[in-house]
């Protein structure tokens, strides 16, 4: 759908769209269902002891610390925030929604089997989700910058929501893949740790200032990845396995995924006043 006839504000509900509305929120609860199963809180393994403790802060060169994840925390108020707000009659015929509603609890659905895929299958298969939710997201984030938002709640409850998550889930992403590597890889391989985590840590700068680019300088994801970069840095700083250079490495790509999307926003700011 184009920006043009999301701008539009249709009165007349569909059946379709509380289905829609219905969706979401169904979507949600599974997240969170989903969500107090991956901490163990239901007599399941916690997230950090899975796969042998390839999911910990020290399963491989690019695991964030264990503070990182509290971001959670955040992406799940939001969420939940997201399902209530456009469950209300308001939201129910609005055109963005009908754009972004269903790939948003795409993203839910998603979140959700990662953590039961976690929990309950091999370490492949969580690469694997949690790929299609980097991709889903990135698609549902693409949707949003097509379809601008009209005021402070839809940017809100919709792009900061949905860039938060994808952010994180980038680094999320890299962290699990890298867990995956690191325990089929030969023993000779860690001799190159530190070059093939810089790498990837450059490749990750670059990937957060082209989100900045194609987003019109959207600050949400170069945030979440730039926290998840600081505690990539603090991990291999104070924690275990020890790297300077890749906590140097961390620390720089923060700075870039944060202040590539500030710049973009100030420079489009200035071309707008003249």
């Amino acid at each position: 759908m184009s920006a043009q006839a999301a701008t539009a504000h249709p009165t007349t509900a569909r059946s379709t769209d509380i289905v829609r509305q219905i969706g979401v929120i169904s979507a949600v609860s599974f997240m969170l269902i989903a969500a107090v199963v991956g901490v163990g809180a239901l007599g399941g393994t916690p997230v950090q002891d899975l796969q042998d403790g390839a999911l910990s802060a020290s399963g491989s060169y690019l695991a964030p610390a264990t503070q990182a994840f509290s971001i959670w925390t955040v992406i799940y108020v939001l969420m939940v925030a997201y399902a209530v707000w456009q469950a209300l009659p308001s939201q129910r015929a609005d055109a963005r929604q009908r754009v972004l509603g269903w790939w948003i609890a795409a993203t839910a659905v998603l979140n959700g089997l990662w953590l039961v895929s976690a929990q309950f299958t091999t370490l492949p298969v969580t690469v694997i989700v949690i790929v299609l939710l980097l991709v889903t997201l990135g698609w549902t984030l693409h949707l949003a910058v097509q379809n601008p938002p009209h005021g402070v709640r839809q940017a809100l409850f919709t792009d900061i929501t949905v860039g938060l998550h994808l952010g994180w889930v980038a680094l999320a992403t890299v962290a699990n893949s890298t867990a995956w590597l690191t325990q089929i890889a030969p023993a000779e391989w860690a001799q190159a740790a530190d070059a093939a985590a810089i790498a990837v840590i450059v490749v990750v700068a670059l990937v957060g200032a082209g989100l900045a680019l194609a987003s019109g300088g959207r600050i949400a994801p170069g945030l979440a990845m730039g926290w998840g970069l600081v505690w990539i840095g603090v991990g291999r700083a104070a924690g275990e396995p020890a790297s300077m250079p890749i906590a140097i490495a961390a620390w720089i790509a923060a700075a870039i995924v944060v202040l590539v999307p500030v710049i973009v926003t100030a420079v489009r700011f200035a071309r707008n006043r003249t």
